[in-house]
């Protein structure tokens, strides 16, 4: 990891990329709104309280989300890792839209996530550009 760190750190930034140390601290508290929406989703679909159409978004934003690091770090692919970056966005938007008629609150409680998606998709896109 630490070769992939160093890796990381070679690459051009925007001067507004936030610090390297932020990264975790905000990841921690958007997991665990992730947790506890996402798990309130799949407990309602298992339940069959919602259909199984709605979930799929939340499945496939997850799926993204964790492949993220491993593109990036692992494969340090800044290419493949806007991409997926694109996906978790598009995945989220959806989620948004499969659960605000069900769930309201789901999408409020996700705002965060949101933004914050929003603001990684631009720094990876800007990231990706200033180093190919």
């Amino acid at each position: 990891m630490n070769n992939s760190y160093n890796w990381y750190q070679t690459l051009i930034k925007p001067d507004w990329a936030p610090p390297s140390w932020l990264f975790g601290p905000v990841w921690t508290v958007l997991y665990i709104i992730i947790a506890v929406t996402f798990g309130f989703v799949f407990y309602k679909t298992a339940k069959k309280e919602l259909p199984k159409k709605v979930a799929l978004p939340f499945v496939l934003n997850l799926f993204f989300n964790f492949v993220f690091t491993p593109i990036q770090f692992g494969l340090r692919s800044n290419i493949l890792a806007a991409v997926d970056i694109l996906l978790v966005l598009a995945t989220l938007i959806w989620s948004f839209y499969s659960i605000k008629s069900y769930y309201k609150w789901v999408v409020l409680a996700n705002m965060p996530y949101l933004l914050w998606v929003c603001f990684a998709t631009i720094l990876q896109l800007t990231i990706t550009y200033l180093n190919f």
